[in-house]
């Protein structure tokens, strides 16, 4: 059985910062694409990062120089490193498992559609 379990959140002064896990487990992420998606609360779940299987890693612009993807030498935890956390960053965050199919682009990792396996979330609330 696929499982992505995200590990943590919490709650963080403004400034400060978090380092989320997603174990991955179940098969082998081979040729996978980690993702991680938000959503606050009130709002639609967004993209925030991916770590793509040779390494490439892609970033939303309001996280850009904040946050970084990596993965661990075993290749079954993934992580999101968050500094400088801002009170706008709270949400649930979500790691996913997205296939690298051939005919993906650069554009397939920031959409929903393209991952198969989800993890069920961790909170982070950034709050003084």
């Amino acid at each position: 059985q696929v499982q992505l379990v995200e590990s943590g959140g919490g709650l963080v002064q403004p400034g400060g910062s978090l380092r989320l896990s997603c174990a991955a487990s179940g098969r082998t992420f081979s040729y996978y694409a980690m993702g991680w998606f938000r959503q606050a609360p009130g709002k639609a779940r967004e993209f925030v990062a991916v770590f793509r299987w040779n390494g490439d890693t892609y970033y939303e612009n309001s996280v850009k120089g904040r946050f970084t993807v990596s993965r661990d030498n075993a290749m079954s935890t993934y992580y999101l490193q968050m500094n400088s956390l801002k009170p706008e960053d709270t949400a649930v965050y979500f790691c996913a498992a997205a296939r690298e199919y051939t005919y993906y682009n650069t554009d397939s990792y920031f959409i929903e559609p393209s991952y198969n396996f989800w993890g069920q979330g961790t909170r982070v609330t950034v709050s003084s």
